[in-house]
């Protein structure tokens, strides 16, 4: 029986009776589970918690692990204890007719790719912190990315690899330092399904190389309406090195990167070809996947009898590029050696020479010495590129004006379109439920429509205030819990573990850091001058507390030297019940950070910041952004929906830059911030934050979601590569 059926005549007899039978019961509850459709809605979460609320939480939020642990007769006893039957019947009903419906949206404005799907390659898939495939915002943008076009109903398959370690667990030893723990996940518990052939056969992808072999599997992760593809190299006939290949994500060498993406790229479009899709679009999320355009002009050349040179034009109209990261070390490069032991047998496919395929990778193809580019790979073989946001653009166009050098620099063909989040999957229930109660009716699915969202200013400011500081308490409960639980392990003092019991104070200005710990991302900006963050932090009337979280790449030393000096103040008497770390930075870290903060804030050094979307999830519960003017806030920020830090110009010299920036930080948070935090009424009410909060999301909420983020691809990209249409990215 397959995920979504249950027997009618099950159903009927459940019915008449008023109730669903335990297997019944059951195999709706298992069907609601591998559909990862139920991590955005709030109430089938609610029932999957109330089964078991400890176990939810031990296990991660995973209902596959959960309902493992439970027979139907243990799950009927709990159903029944807590008259489930109903809410399990609804829940059930209305994913079978989410998937059994075509939305208008992409009825009326994709409909040409119901033929021609999108094929949305990425390297890594945030959807849900119980499918451990992700490491940080490229993965989350790209499971928010197939969240959006499930629910637009736009016609989507995503292609990725499988990592049965994940990435890596974070831990701190008592002196900070980050210890990095991988975990064999047990794909047993997660929400896949083998691919298989008409036969019932496991589908397996043949990968040649100049040395070895590669035999591939695949897996599906169903999302909504949306197909995510997940390649395996974990397959028996591999040798026990490729059978890890997969295993990490950015783990290993440069030679274990190439391995890994000629697997995604080139064996993502054999696993399409072998699973009969046939896109009418491929759109690479990022230089990692960009093989798959070799592959796709060699089918070109098998089936139609194109040469090379014909193919790479045909190919060029239907594929799309999107760019994330304007830092150079952020660009796969690859040796010559590398590149003709992995591509060699598809260069002899496509009847082209060693230096012919190097100068696809090559911004000088002239240059002997010049490694090959994923990057200027996919520039070179892409109709469309694009950055993501209108300053990451314009920083792209300047990064790679060389490739372009008969253009002007503002006419180098790589336009924007900024970056979103999925409403849904990051607003707190307690905030949709205040929505629902003001918004206009089904206002959630015309969440991309700017004036459903000024419907904010019709709320009632002090019942704002109040589901704000609900969650606000949600998070001091959060961080109390997490923060022992760490002590506990490091087998710290009763008396320490104790006082992270009752760490942070509800009722103090709270501001929240959470991401990926680049340098770049100056998270010690704030600690540029201890003494006088002291005097913030430990001022009598108006305290400031801050909750830091995120993960170092296990090879950046001097990431981890900027989590050891964060972590460390809690040795410091000025700051250790005012500033707290917290371990293993996730999606659900972050969903407890950005719901229930204050300011949520980010202090790249300008302009390295591509987009940033923690503070998009952020604004939509209430936080007021601070950030420097970078990524998304530089084209956001209007002086009243929210703070910004620096003017938007930096320095010459990174010394003199970072010292104006902090200086700023602290003028705004001593001036601006903290000042209109604690202007508060008799009631204990601050009108003028609350205003400033109503601001955001009125103004912010509608434009950086990723439903307008997809609309926008369609419009500017997918329709265009799919009907051979120009259409020119905003910019």
């Amino acid at each position: 029986m397959c995920a979504l059926e249950v027997s009618s005549s099950e159903e009927m007899t459940s019915a008449k009776e008023g109730r669903l039978s335990a297997q019944t019961m059951y195999e709706k509850c298992i069907a609601l589970s591998r559909n990862l459709w139920w991590t955005w809605q709030p109430d089938v979460i609610n029932l999957f918690r109330d089964l078991d609320p400890i176990r939810w939480r031990q296990l991660d939020h995973n209902p596959v692990a959960l309902l493992a642990e439970m027979t139907p007769e243990r799950l009927e006893a709990r159903v029944s204890e807590l008259a489930l039957h109903s809410r399990i019947n609804q829940a059930y009903r209305r994913l079978k007719e989410y998937l059994s419906q075509r939305p208008l949206w992409g009825r009326t404005h994709a409909g040409v790719l119901g033929s021609k799907p999108v094929a949305y390659f990425s390297l890594e898939y945030g959807v849900h912190e119980s499918v451990p495939i992700y490491s940080g915002g490229l993965g989350v943008l790209s499971g928010d990315h197939c969240k959006s076009a499930s629910d637009l109903g736009v016609p989507l398959v995503a292609v990725g690899l499988f990592y049965d370690q994940g990435y890596f667990k974070q831990h701190l030893t008592v002196d900070g330092w980050q210890e990095e723990e991988y975990i064999d996940v047990d794909v047993t518990k997660l929400p896949l399904d083998l691919c298989t052939d008409a036969e019932g056969k496991p589908i397996i992808i043949t990968l040649e190389t100049r040395s070895s072999r590669l035999l591939v599997k695949v897996w599906q992760l169903r999302v909504g309406r949306v197909n995510i593809y997940l390649l395996d190299t974990d397959v028996e006939g591999n040798s026990p090195e490729d059978r890890e290949l997969t295993s990490r994500l950015y783990g290993g060498d440069n030679r274990t990167r190439i391995r890994q993406e000629l697997v995604a790229g080139v064996g993502g479009v054999r696993a399409l070809r072998a699973l009969g899709i046939k896109p009418g679009v491929y759109h690479l999320n990022e230089g990692h996947s960009a093989f798959a355009v070799l592959e796709v002009m060699r089918e070109r050349m098998v089936d139609d009898g194109l040469s090379f040179e014909e193919a790479r034009r045909e190919v060029r109209q239907c594929t799309v590029f999107t760019t994330h990261t304007p830092v150079p070390a952020g660009h796969d490069r690859f040796d010559p050696g590398l590149m003709e032991e992995h591509l060699g047998p598809l260069r002899d496919a496509l009847g082209i020479s060693h230096e012919t395929l190097m100068s696809l990778g090559r911004v000088d193809p002239t240059r002997m010495d010049e490694p090959f580019c994923m990057t200027v790979l996919a520039l070179k073989v892409s109709r469309k590129a694009n950055a993501v946001s209108a300053l990451h653009g314009r920083v792209t166009r300047q990064m790679w004006a060389n490739l372009y050098s008969w253009r002007a620099e503002d006419e180098v063909p790589i336009g924007h379109i900024t970056n979103g989040v999925h409403i849904p999957s990051w607003l707190a229930w307690q905030m949709k439920i205040l929505y629902d109660r003001y918004f206009p009716e089904r206002w959630y699915e015309r969440m991309g429509e700017p004036e459903v969202w000024q419907s904010i200013y019709n709320v009632d400011p002090g019942e704002l205030w109040e589901t704000h500081l609900t969650l606000k308490n949600q998070l001091m409960a959060f961080v109390r819990r997490r923060l022992s639980r760490q002590c506990r392990r490091r087998n710290e003092p009763d008396e320490v573990i104790e006082a992270a019991r009752s760490i942070l104070d509800p009722n103090a200005l709270t501001i929240g850091f959470g991401r990926r710990f680049a340098t770049y991302k100056r998270a010690t900006l704030i600690l540029r001058d201890p003494d006088r963050l002291a005097r913030i932090v430990n001022d009598p009337e108006r305290p400031v507390q801050f909750i830091f979280a995120g993960k170092a790449h296990p090879r950046d030393i001097a990431g981890k030297e900027y989590i050891r000096a964060i972590a460390n103040l809690r040795h410091d008497p000025r700051f250790n019940k005012r500033i707290v770390f917290i371990e293993d930075y996730d999606i659900n870290v972050c969903r407890h950070m950005i719901q229930g903060v204050d300011v949520w804030l980010n202090t790249p050094r300008r302009p390295l910041e591509a987009s940033g979307t923690s503070g998009q999830k952020a604004i939509l519960n209430g936080a007021l952004h601070m950030s420097v003017l970078d990524g998304w806030w530089a084209e956001a920020y209007d002086g009243s929906n929210g703070f910004a830090i620096g003017n938007g110009s930096s320095h010459k010299s990174e010394e003199n830059t970072d010292a104006r920036d902090a200086e700023s930080l602290y003028q705004v948070l001593e001036n601006q911030v903290i000042p209109e935090f604690y202007d508060q009424d008799s009631d204990g009410l601050p009108r003028r934050w609350v205003l400033r909060m109503m601001n955001s999301i009125s103004s912010l909420a509608w434009r950086f979601s990723s439903h307008r983020m997809v609309a926008d691809y369609v419009r500017l990209a997918y329709l265009p590569a799919a009907c051979g249409t120009s259409s020119e990215m905003s910019r």
